[in-house]
């Protein structure tokens, strides 16, 4: 029997991974020194393996025949379900930490969270990408303290970064019906519960590294429900076309 919410919610924890993951990617061969040409070419790997773990699992809770190659090459932009703080373009190499940091902030307390859900399988992938996450979040803290308590111009690339991208963390406490539906039968936590773990851990890590949290208003967010900024559709044309050049070839 299908389970739309298990679905809706898999697809918004597969979509982060494999969008970011795609990102990072693109740092392949293009790192500032090539010990972190590697490592950022590993995380996409973890990345999107996490992402195919989730996507696996939405495609046998949706019951349609769909694995996670189909949902991640042959859905168009507005049936992805990703954060748009993952979709945003790399731009420099204090963006992208800037960004991974945000992220993995809140990538190990809602993992840890769903290591302990309902759906024994849900926990069981949480718990593997869990391992993993850590030393990404470990990873990204660093160099965050290492760029804002640098250079001059570290510092001031490093504020850039996070007055841009602190905004488009808004979207981290969304949630909707399919929330509240899988809450309630202990399967995923509520995103408001785990925001004091995120702006502890982030607050913490942005103090050592001599940033200022940015005091605006969030920026409006849709990427839960299929809204997003124009750059995960450039994205996607990218990511896509071998697969939509060649359906139903076998690699």
């Amino acid at each position: 029997m299908t389970d739309p919410a298990l679905f809706g919610y898999l697809l918004r924890l597969g979509d982060d991974r494999l969008v970011l993951g795609h990102r990072l990617s693109e740092w392949c061969g293009h790192g500032p020194i090539l010990e972190e040409d590697i490592a950022m070419t590993n995380l996409a790997l973890d990345l999107i393996g996490h992402a195919t773990m989730f996507l696996s699992l939405a495609g046998e809770v949706e019951g349609a025949g769909q694995d996670a190659d189909a949902l991640a090459y042959w859905r168009d932009e507005h049936a992805f379900r990703n954060l748009e703080l993952c979709e945003l373009p790399n731009g420099d190499f204090a963006f992208t930490m800037m960004r991974q940091f945000l992220f993995d902030a809140w990538s190990v307390p809602l993992l840890e969270a769903l290591t302990r859900s309902a759906e024994p399988r849900l926990a069981a992938i949480a718990a593997k990408a869990l391992k993993e996450t850590r030393y990404h979040l470990r990873h990204s803290s660093e160099w965050i303290c290492r760029l804002g308590d640098g250079t001059e111009e570290s510092h001031r690339r490093a504020q850039e970064a996070l007055d841009e991208l602190w905004p488009w963390t808004g979207g981290l406490e969304y949630q909707d019906e399919t929330d509240r539906a899988l809450q309630a039968r202990g399967i995923a936590p509520n995103p408001a519960e785990l925001l004091s773990s995120w702006r502890g851990l982030t607050r913490e890590v942005l103090t050592r590294a001599t940033l200022l949290v940015p005091d605006g208003p969030m920026r409006m967010t849709g990427g839960r429900f299929g809204r997003h900024t124009e750059h995960l559709g450039h994205m996607l044309a990218e990511m896509q076309i071998v697969a939509r050049s060649h359906p139903g070839a076998e690699w």
